[in-house]
């Protein structure tokens, strides 16, 4: 569910302060009618578990809930086997967010008398998200499956997740194989995101690309098609996974190239903090090859012909920390690296990203470079119990080597702030329900449509998250 892809063409209320009053009133009207928390839809209905067990705040997992995901969607008893469910049972959940907004972007390319020049452009008012439809299980002990329609604001719909996996195989829990399109294994979900904003509503690390460059093949963020094998220990304190996926950040129908493939890595390790809590380390890494080159049909690029594959890496390390029952941080850090030639434009032009096609005895400009840059982020939260959670996120990333000589060295620098809260009044086992409100700052360097200057855009949101 991402609002990123929406366009925001509204006209400005006279009075955005009685709307504030207005929905900070409503806030502690909900405050005021908290109940108590039982369950999540679904898998909840199946186990009869309350939501805080697999849940530090919907939709973020805690440590068993992570562990009933790692399982298959199992919890390893006699219940997890379809046979043994209630018929009335139906393992479906749909979710969408009825909203309001604010979006300023500081520059956005308008006309003007003797061409373009840039102007401020600030809209508000009350919005959708897309629709999700969440269905997942066991078709038979051991054997578990996810699939995952999702639509845009509009309705049109897509497959986001469509994955089956086998858990267990011979009978240890450290080798499960699945395959499909699915989320990548990593210690921070973007799939289970506390925010919702255009820029908060993603990590700028899972999705960075360079100025210029024609890689989008390298977006953790974007569930892929693949298979991965993953194991953990019986407590899973230790975890372990590695994915081998198509080089098509999760297209269908190979569009791209037969022979371009990508890998992902991860392993994490849990240890004892004492009252502090388990605290987690973990690594990730992302290594593969794209097309660069493609036949054409009328100077148009023929889908599936792509080849002249280069290299791209992403690697970094996460860390999960536990500062007593109400507070965790988690910290996440990068370090990427793209071929010279997506640098310098070559790459995905079957979505038009890239301007430029490496045919045969093309030579690039002299002295191009492999991009490189890192980038961190700091995500805490302060759990006042299952109910109200606050959140908090700073991201930064700044280009280390630009791919042509001469570029700002700071051009494409991205930071973004986050913050926001989320009360969920009702959590039961037939329906979620959370009042969200969040601030997003996003900057970033020189990117601005017709100056070259920077660009700044902020997002404040409120809105109801349920799910049924």
């Amino acid at each position: 569910m991402r609002l990123w892809a929406q366009s925001h063409r509204c006209q400005k209320p006279r009075r955005v302060s009685s709307v504030l009053a207005a929905a900070f009133a409503l806030v502690f009207l909900i405050l005021g009618a908290s109940q108590s928390a039982s369950a999540l839809p679904a898998f909840a209905r199946k186990y009869g578990l309350r939501c805080s067990a697999c849940h530090e705040s919907w939709p973020m997992l805690n440590f068993f809930g992570q562990k009933f995901k790692d399982n298959g969607y199992q919890l390893m008893n006699d219940r997890d086997a379809p046979i043994w469910q209630n018929p009335g049972y139906w393992p479906v959940t749909f979710r969408i967010v009825p909203l309001w907004h604010r979006v300023s972007t500081n520059k956005v390319r308008v006309d003007s008398g003797d061409g373009s020049r840039e102007a401020k452009i600030t809209s508000s008012g009350f919005d959708l998200t897309g629709l999700d439809f969440h269905t997942g299980g066991t078709l038979e002990k051991n054997i578990s499956f996810y699939v995952l329609p999702s639509s845009d604001a509009t309705g049109s719909f897509h497959f986001e997740t469509v994955m089956a996996r086998l858990d267990n195989v011979f009978g240890s829990p450290w080798l499960n194989v699945k395959l499909g399109k699915f989320e990548l294994d990593n210690l921070l979900s973007e799939k289970r995101p506390l925010t919702l904003t255009a820029n908060g509503g993603i990590y700028q690390l899972y999705h960075f690309m360079p100025v210029g460059s024609g890689n989008i093949f390298g977006q953790i963020g974007s569930n892929q098609l693949g298979v991965e094998v993953m194991g953990h220990s019986l407590n899973d304190r230790t975890r372990y996974s590695a994915s081998l996926l198509s080089s098509n950040n999760g297209s269908v129908g190979l569009p791209y190239g037969s022979n371009s493939y990508s890998a992902f890595f991860t392993g994490s390790q849990a240890f004892d903090a004492g009252r502090l809590g388990v605290q987690r380390l973990g690594f990730y890494a992302m290594v593969g090859e794209a097309p660069t080159t493609w036949l054409t049909d009328g100077g148009a690029p023929v889908p599936g012909s792509g080849t002249g594959n280069k290299g791209y890496s992403r690697e970094g390390f996460v860390g999960q920390f536990y500062f007593g029952p109400h507070v965790d941080l988690t910290v996440v850090t990068q370090h990427g690296s793209d071929s010279a030639w997506f640098g310098q434009g070559y790459g995905d032009l079957i979505d038009g990203v890239a301007v430029n096609n490496n045919t045969p005895g093309t030579v690039l400009a002299a002295g191009s470079r492999a991009p490189t840059w890192n980038g961190v982020l700091f995500e805490p939260h302060y759990v006042y119990n299952p109910q109200l959670i606050f959140i908090g996120r700073y991201e930064t990333i700044r280009m280390s080597q630009q791919s042509t000589p001469g570029t700002p060295s700071n051009l494409g620098n991205i930071t973004s702030y986050t913050v926001g809260y989320r009360y969920n009044p009702i959590m039961t086992s037939r329906a979620g329900l959370a009042w969200h409100t969040e601030y997003n700052w996003f900057h970033q360097d020189g990117t601005s449509p017709v100056s070259n200057t920077n660009l700044t855009s902020s997002e404040l949101l409120m809105g109801f998250d349920f799910d049924f």
